[in-house]
């Protein structure tokens, strides 16, 4: 009897230990870590390369375009092959895509902050960090809305928009939608950015990815 026992709570310590890292494999969050690691590092190249360490405005481009290309990679991991066991599932998975969500957002700011150390009221890590949570939220909401493998599109035409077509803007109002290219200290940009991000990561987590047809 007490060997049953024992290795039932074997089996459910198993079980318990293993889940994270079967959900993880699920969602290709392995590669997704390296491809983040590669991104960060020719962040880090591109800057040195711009003499971005001299010039804090010649940074625009490394924080605008990083994070977005950051984002696309967190929303294909966002992918899920299996919705109707998610959905079934005995345990809740919000809290598992909660988590998921949320680690890999903060890695990758963690991780691209590191390219625009230095004038940090410019164009210095809090405009890094800012724009990793406005792209990772549009990739989020649109991973709920579209399916994880066309997540990156809206981000993608959202910032490539403002990018280029924000150089004569000006008022308070284009704090707010030109987020992606403003300096890190601007209240109006982190509000902006900070609500996308709530809002299209509760989407995401409350309704999963959106099933893809053509693909199992």
């Amino acid at each position: 009897m007490n060997a049953y026992f024992s290795s039932r709570a074997r089996a459910s310590s198993g079980t318990a230990l293993h889940g994270p890292l079967l959900y993880a494999r699920s969602r290709t969050v392995p590669r997704a870590l390296v491809v983040l690691l590669t991104t960060a590092a020719l962040a880090v190249w591109a800057a040195d390369g711009l003499d971005a360490y001299l010039d804090p405005e010649r940074r625009v481009p490394i924080v605008a375009l990083a994070p977005l290309f950051a984002a696309a990679v967190i929303g294909a991991s966002l992918y899920s092959a299996s919705e109707e066991l998610d959905r079934t599932a005995v345990s809740p998975w919000w809290r598992r895509r909660l988590v998921h969500l949320l680690a890999l957002t903060a890695l990758t700011a963690a991780l691209l902050s590191v390219a625009v150390l230095g004038h940090t009221s410019v164009f210095g890590p809090p405009a890094m960090i800012r724009n990793t949570l406005g792209s990772t939220g549009l990739t989020a909401a649109a991973a709920a809305l579209l399916g994880a493998r066309l997540s990156w599109l809206p981000a993608f035409g959202y910032v490539s928009a403002v990018y280029l077509g924000s150089a004569g803007a000006h008022g308070r109002s284009s704090a707010v939608w030109a987020w992606p290219v403003q300096p890190g200290g601007g209240t109006g940009a982190w509000t902006a950015a900070a609500v996308v991000f709530v809002l299209g990561g509760a989407l995401y987590v409350v309704r999963g990815a959106r099933a893809e047809a053509g693909r199992s």
